[in-house]
Parts: structure tokens; C-alpha cells; sequence
């Protein structure tokens, strides 16, 4: 059952395409791979509606018209033609066998699965007893599992009719452009490879800041929080990126090779390094419970234990109604010695690499530099927005579902490294330390200054102006 990965799709198959992301999200990145010329096959919904093929293309249409997309008549008719539906119940066999019927001769299916996780199992389950899973790539959306026990099992139940290769977890950070220039910033720069280690860091900081709240999604976020809807997906890819070794090849399972090598050397994280918050006015959302405790902000440490970064605290925070929108990776260097001509000022500010992943990208590096008018070295900011250099860049759901269609998987995640990531987050679920108010527009609770007491303090996110 080894999957023809090379082989592009000849069928797009959406499961759950009348739903809430295929209005937000796959309608508008599918009619924007269509406008660049790289959708290349036919478009079969699936759902419980009862709607025609026509309908389903009006609904496509007020979809895009609704995410601010301008609607190119031409490309819209193009895309349009693609489209067809079929309806059916996840849980019977006929719905399947109308699918079959409806992708007849399709030699690479490529099934998304834009629904709940819950139905995963029987969805897969139905194709493969139809026989449409021989050859295909299956695309499921996160949370895979919300500990690491039923991460094992969600796996398990799609390991019954697929292999780890045709799996395609999909997580729309790993779309952005971000982490791939992150990477290419890295080993494509023989400057900065000698000094990205213990030998010149004193801390890694990353931050994704969110200067907005659940507001309509509390019955979603309630029972998940911060760490389970970004720090144990997310952030920890962000992690691995920054930490991991250069791999030996550019093949994606070298690459992901080399992140779970990250993920193993990381120690499971500490409650008693681990902050969380909830933000004045969460308890009255719709949908949240009136006694919740769940976090909308985490902090917390963690370590790496190997040759490049040990002794180097990895320091993470993200949090809703922050002060601002904005992620990114804090490279915090050592300070130079204090010599006696006056180097070093009396409250220096160490240099600093600062790599933005969201929702601006760019490069920003803090130098020590003397000013004539000075009496003392100040900060120098050398700037550069990836935006000025290349121009707008694709949406993530666009790179994503263009990825499954074409069998590139580096951007997508493989279960010994969800297994291990939720490894390290596993005491923070088990034991999680009580919870602390923060205002809104703040950049979360005080006691999150303390988790970074003894290193370089939170430094507020590099912003445009």
C-alpha cells in the first residue's frame, strides 16, 4: 500500500466542503491555485447537504467574494467547472460508492478530510472498503488527539487502512512562509551557522502574540487552550526548525528526520516552568463554561539536550489579546566582556537575530554600534521585510493543498512527531499550575516575567511601523 508520492493528483476529493473551513479557507485557496495555473484536476465535494453541483458553485462564489478575494470572472469560471458534489452520509456505504462512481478511472485520489477528527476513522474506513485507498493520499485536519494516548489511537484507527506515507496531517502553520525561510536563513548563510549554538546564545525566545480573542469560537477553544490549539503543533515545529541539525538530503523524510531528533533530545517540559493565563472577559464568551480554567496564554521553558543547545533555555509564549499580532524567534546572544575603553554601556542590550514568521515576515539584527554624538555603543537595527524583496506570498492553505495535490510532504507532519511532541507537553496536561488573570492588550500575566528571571527578559515582538 506504499504511496506513488511523486505522482500528482488527478482528483481533489473534499469531505466536508459545506462546512465552515471550506467557507473560510478552501474555496478562496483553491480559486487562488486555479488564478496561478496550478490546479489541474477535477473538484468532488462531499457532504450531508443536499444541494446540486450548481449550488455548491454559488456557494463557492459568495465564499470568496466573502474573504475579500476580487473575483476574476474568467478564473472563476475555469474553477467552477471543476466543481462537482455529491451527497451522502459519512456512515453509509452508499455515499462511498457514489464517490467511486464519481472519480471513476482516477488513478491518484487525493481525499481531504475538512471534518471533525471523531469521523477520521470511519471515513477512511469507508474508502478503503469501497477500494479507493490503494493509491491515495488522505489529507486530515488537527487536533491529532488531545494527549499523547489518543494521538496514538487516532493513529492506530488510520493505520487499519493506511500507510504513515499516504497521511498527510495537515496544520495551516506549517504553511507559512515563515518557516521555510527560517530554515534557508539558517544553512544557506555560512555566517550564522558557526554562532546559532551554546557557544554565543544565551536564550531562544519564541512569541505568537495575538492581539484578538475567541470571541464566536468558545465552544471550540474551551475545552482545548493555548497549549493544546498552538503550543504542541505549532510552536514546537517553530522549535524544531530552529534547533535541528542540517540534514544530510532535501528529501522530506531526511527533513523530518531531523526535526524528530530535536524533539527527542527536548526534556519533557516542568510545571513548575510553566505559566499560564486567561484574559480579563474570557468568562463571558459564548460558550465558555463560568468556571473555566482553560489558558488563552502559555509560557514555559524547555531544554535541549544535546551538543548544540545545551544550557540554552528555550523560553515560548503565546496568548490572546496580547498588545499585538505577531510571531516570531528571538535569538538572544551573549553579552561581549565589559572592557575598559567602554564597550559595553552600563545597561547593554545584548545583539539579537530576530526572524518574523507571522503575519509580516523578515529579518531584523540588533547590533552594538558607537555614534559620534555618543558617549556609549547603542542599538542599531539592520532591517529587511521578505514583503519588499518578493512580493506578496502564497496564503498557507494554498501551499498546503497544493503540496498534498502534488505529493510534496516536508510541510506536513508525521506521527513519531506528534507522538513526541505531545511526549513533552504531557506533564503540562497532567499537572497544570493554576491560572492567572491578565488585561486585555497587555502582553499576559506577571508571573510570566518570572519564568525568564536570570536570562534576557520578554522583549516585545518586532512589528512594522
Amino acid at each position: 500500500m506504499a504511496n506513488e508520492a511523486q505522482h500528482p493528483a488527478d482528483v481533489f476529493v473534499v469531505f466536508g466542503i459545506t462546512g465552515d473551513l471550506a467557507k473560510v479557507m478552501t474555496f478562496r485557496s483553491l480559486y487562488r491555485l486555479e488564478a496561478r495555473g496550478l490546479l489541474t484536476c477535477p473538484i468532488v465535494g462531499v457532504a450531508v447537504d443536499d444541494i446540486t453541483d450548481e449550488q455548491l458553485r454559488e456557494r463557492a462564489a459568495e465564499a470568496i467574494r466573502e474573504t475579500g478575494e476580487a473575483l476574476d470572472p474568467g478564473v472563476f469560471d475555469r474553477f467552477a467547472a471543476r466543481l462537482s458534489y455529491v451527497q451522502g452520509d459519512f456512515a453509509d456505504a452508499a455515499t462511498y460508492a457514489r464517490v467511486g462512481t464519481a472519480i471513476k478511472g482516477a488513478e491518484q485520489p487525493v481525499f481531504y478530510l475538512e471534518i471533525p477528527p471523531f469521523l477520521f476513522g470511519a471515513v477512511v474506513r469507508g474508502l478503503s472498503e469501497a477500494g479507493l485507498t490503494d493509491r491515495a493520499r488522505v489529507v486530515v485536519e488537527k487536533p491529532f488527539g488531545h494527549d499523547q494516548s489518543s494521538a496514538r489511537a487516532l493513529a492506530e484507527e488510520l493505520h487499519e487502512h493506511l500507510d504513515e506515507s499516504q497521511i498527510y496531517r495537515i496544520d495551516h502553520f506549517l504553511g507559512k512562509m515563515g518557516l521555510e525561510e527560517l530554515l534557508y536563513l539558517r544553512f544557506a548563510n555560512t555566517m550564522l551557522e558557526p554562532v546559532w549554538n551554546r557557544d554565543h546564545l544565551g536564550c531562544v525566545q519564541i512569541t505568537m502574540a495575538e492581539s484578538f480573542g475567541v470571541e464566536d469560537r468558545g465552544h471550540f477553544y474551551d475545552p482545548v487552550g493555548a497549549l493544546r490549539d498552538v503550543v504542541v503543533n505549532h510552536l514546537m515545529q517553530v522549535v524544531a526548525v530552529t534547533a535541528m541539525e542540517a540534514p544530510s538530503g532535501g528529501d522530506p523524510e531526511t527533513l523530518k528526520d531531523a526535526q524528530l531528533a530535536v524533539f527527542r533530545a527536548v526534556g519533557t517540559a516542568d510545571p513548575a516552568h510553566y505559566v499560564r493565563g486567561q484574559y480579563d472577559g474570557y468568562l463571558d464568551t459564548d460558550g465558555v463554561s463560568a468556571s473555566s480554567t482553560t489558558e488563552t496564554f502559555a509560557a514555559l521553558r524547555l531544554d535541549i539536550d544535546n551538543w548544540r543547545w545545551s544550557g540554552v533555555p528555550f523560553f515560548i509564549r503565546t496568548g490572546k489579546h496580547l498588545a499585538a499580532t505577531q510571531t516570531e524567534v528571538r535569538l538572544v546572544f551573549e553579552q561581549p566582556p565589559k572592557l575598559g575603553f567602554g564597550l559595553r554601556g552600563d545597561n547593554p542590550e545584548p545583539n539579537q537575530l530576530i526572524i518574523k514568521a507571522d503575519p509580516t515576515t523578515g529579518v531584523r539584527l540588533l547590533l552594538n554600534a558607537r555614534r559620534a554624538a555618543s558617549l556609549t555603543p547603542e542599538i542599531i537595527n539592520l532591517d529587511m521585510e521578505f514583503a519588499q524583496e518578493g512580493g506578496e506570498g502564497a496564503t498557507p492553505y494554498e501551499v498546503l493543498l497544493h503540496a498534498a495535490m502534488v505529493g510534496q510532504s516536508t510541510r506536513f507532519t508525521r506521527q513519531d512527531g506528534v507522538e513526541e511532541t505531545w511526549r513533552i507537553m504531557q506533564p503540562l496536561l497532567d499537572a497544570p499550575p493554576p491560572v492567572h488573570s491578565y488585561p486585555q492588550g497587555s502582553w499576559g500575566p506577571a508571573a510570566a516575567d518570572e519564568l525568564v528571571a536570570g536570562h534576557a527578559p520578554w522583549h516585545t515582538p518586532w512589528l512594522v511601523p
